[in-house]
């Protein structure tokens, strides 16, 4: 995966609490390749009308869009079931982050291991983000070392599990994440060989 740092790009807001697994990606689309990208499923069923022409009224539909990198909305963002593909979805249209108040705890894990960063926002910020978006551009920076978010002259802190944090900043997937502990492993390793020897297994002996 892709290190997650520092990024400085445009955000599109999308006012909505409780988007669910099910509207970031409609279940007809999941039988699709991956290879083909899921960008174009993502809240599909929101983002077009049933003759399949685009809701001009749509955030995600509006100019510039789909040059943002960071989506804001409201609370419990990504409930419902666990399917991996809304995650897809969200980083195949070009999302590298999501800001919002609280996160379907599944989909926030998915999200990490797919370098997606769930930025966690107090409510009140969430709806100051929303605000400045409409009335001061969309630019903004996304500062995982600080976890820090900037939006013109105001400064928002956001939060996120250590681990986590330590897993996007690396682009570490959970493998990583466990090699990066050799180390500690070995010498555990070492500590109990020499402090229970009667548990370990003798030459070409099984387990």
């Amino acid at each position: 995966m892709t290190p997650f740092d520092r990024i400085m790009t445009t955000a599109c807001a999308l006012p909505l609490a409780s988007i669910d697994t099910d509207q970031l990606i409609p279940a007809r689309f999941m039988k699709r390749s991956r290879a083909d990208g899921y960008g174009q499923y993502l809240l599909h069923d929101m983002r077009f009308d049933e003759t399949g022409q685009p809701r001009p009224d749509f955030p995600l539909n509006a100019t510039g869009a789909a040059e943002a990198e960071v989506l804001v909305a409201r609370r419990n963002f990504g409930a419902g079931s666990s399917r991996e593909a809304a995650v897809y979805a969200l980083a195949d249209f070009g999302f590298r982050c999501v800001i919002a108040p609280s996160f379907g705890d599944i989909f926030a894990s998915n999200a990490v291991n797919n370098g997606l960063l769930p930025a966690t926002v107090s409510e009140a910020d969430a709806e100051e983000i929303l605000a400045l978006l409409w009335t001061a551009g969309t630019a903004i920076t996304v500062d995982l070392d600080d976890c820090l978010i900037r939006l013109g002259n105001r400064t928002f802190a956001f939060s996120i599990d250590p681990i986590w944090r330590t897993k996007l900043i690396n682009g570490w997937d959970d493998l990583d994440l466990t090699r990066s502990r050799t180390g500690d492993i070995d010498g555990f390793e070492r500590r109990d060989r020499d402090e229970r020897p009667w548990v370990q297994l003798k030459d070409g002996q099984k387990d």
